[in-house]
């Protein structure tokens, strides 16, 4: 009988609950959390709404669509998961009192929603911004065409001469929002691989745009259908306090926890780089530089109920509402309709906002949670193209959302990617 190698997986966000699916069958895999609960970014909270009772509302992953996520597709229909479909409009408000265009808002969506605020129609910055978008679609795509993968951002927009509407309006607030990055560096990012982004998500022109889903019941119902069809040892507020390397060549590595230690013959672990090489005791020199190399934004997403966060005029309110408070602010402020989003129904408006504690009446918070997301510079950007450097080296493999543009879509692909290494790793065994 062949030799059912036993597994660790360290985390339980996509990539974490795809290798504990895929392996499971094959494998005794056991799947440790340091959460009480599973699923990582895909975080639903449930709120008591005073006309339709309890809502399941999500708080970290909300969207996909068929185009783009292509695994998570198969994956969902695989679990029978409920979806239905959903909007992704896009507003802007500044709130920046020094600004010269200080409360000028607008939804992206149509010209009703972009005259929002009827005084936008003599505004010269709107008509200069929508200029500078249509020049933008054409100059992006020009420039994919080119093998430049150096400029970044910021030189990009100033070698074509882009006005500061376009760039502080529109651009820097879609690019914060997308990744929630921090708007005042994000100009570092590469342009090359911003625009591959657009393009392929259908946001590099007017039209042909994908259509977004989501989940009926929240995120949870496809964590939930996971862990219930898997038959190995889940492990929950588990933290893992090291992964020691074997010593022995033929030997395989450990996995620490405040209940003692366990060998396997490979662990995976799926969580942030940054966590990833905490946890490795002894790390070698490459595990330093790979996993090093990519640093993370820390972000406070705030469930809460109130509506004064968003634009002043109704119809500039959209699925993803950016604030600018500020020319030199550090963090992505933003406000996600979840009511919208998920079609909730309810007395109340339930909205999510990242780092916007200090704008939210605090008598209307319900939920407040710590993330993180990866930020990708030219450091990270060159770290992810050397996966194999790294992978199955003393029996550890490594997956998660960062070795790609950091959604649920690149965490589920990194950790097929990971499951095709385990069975050749078996195989060349074998």
């Amino acid at each position: 009988m062949a030799h059912r190698e036993r597994i660790a997986v360290v985390g339980s966000g996509i990539a974490g609950l795809t290798c504990a699916h895929v392996l499971g069958p094959d494998h005794d895999v056991v799947l440790y959390e340091a959460a009480p609960r599973l699923g990582g970014h895909a975080n639903t909270v449930d709120v008591d709404d005073p006309r339709a009772g309890r809502i399941p509302v999500d708080t970290g992953f909300i969207v996909h669509n068929d185009r783009n996520y292509p695994n998570l597709v198969r994956l969902f229909d695989e679990l029978d998961v409920p979806r239905i479909d959903t909007e992704m409009s896009f507003g802007v408000t500044d709130r920046d009192p020094s600004s010269p265009t200080s409360g000028f808002t607008y939804r992206a969506t149509n010209p009703n929603s972009l005259f929002a605020d009827r005084r936008n129609i003599v505004r010269p910055a709107m008509w200069r911004m929508l200029r500078d978008i249509t020049r933008f679609y054409r100059d992006a795509n020009r420039f994919l065409d080119g093998d430049d993968d150096a400029t970044s951002l910021d030189d990009f927009v100033a070698e074509r001469g882009y006005g500061r509407d376009f760039v502080e309006l529109h651009l820097l607030p879609m690019g914060a929002s997308v990744w929630s990055a921090d708007p005042n560096s994000f100009g570092a990012f590469p342009a090359a691989s911003l625009f591959r982004f657009l393009r392929h998500h259908g946001l590099l022109g007017v039209g042909d745009r994908p259509q977004w889903r989501t989940i009926v019941g929240g995120s949870r119902v496809y964590v939930e259908e996971l862990a219930a069809r898997f038959g190995g040892s889940i492990r929950t507020s588990t933290p893992v306090l090291r992964i020691e390397r074997p010593l022995d060549p033929t030997g395989g590595p450990a996995v620490v926890t405040p209940d003692g230690r366990d060998s396997f013959d490979r662990v995976i672990i799926a969580a942030h780089s940054d966590q990833a090489l905490a946890m490795i005791d002894r790390p070698d020199e490459r595990q330093r530089e790979i996993l090093g190399a990519i640093r993370y934004q820390p972000n406070r997403a705030v469930l809460h109920t109130d509506v004064g966060v968003l634009s002043p005029h109704r119809r500039a309110w959209a699925a993803w509402n950016y604030d600018r408070h500020s020319p030199d602010q550090t963090e992505a402020t933003l406000t996600y309709d979840m009511t919208a989003l998920q079609h909730l129904p309810g007395a109340r408006r339930y909205l999510v906002s990242l780092n916007s504690d200090r704008h939210i009446d605090p008598s209307q918070v319900l939920e407040s949670i710590e993330y993180a997301h990866p930020v990708f510079d030219a450091a990270a950007i060159a770290a992810q193209t050397r996966f194999d450097e790294i992978d199955g080296v003393d029996g550890l493999h490594f997956c998660g959302a960062w070795w790609g543009y950091g959604f649920h879509e690149d965490g589920i692909a990194s950790a097929l990617r990971v499951c095709d290494s385990v069975a050749t790793f078996a195989r060349v065994a074998a």
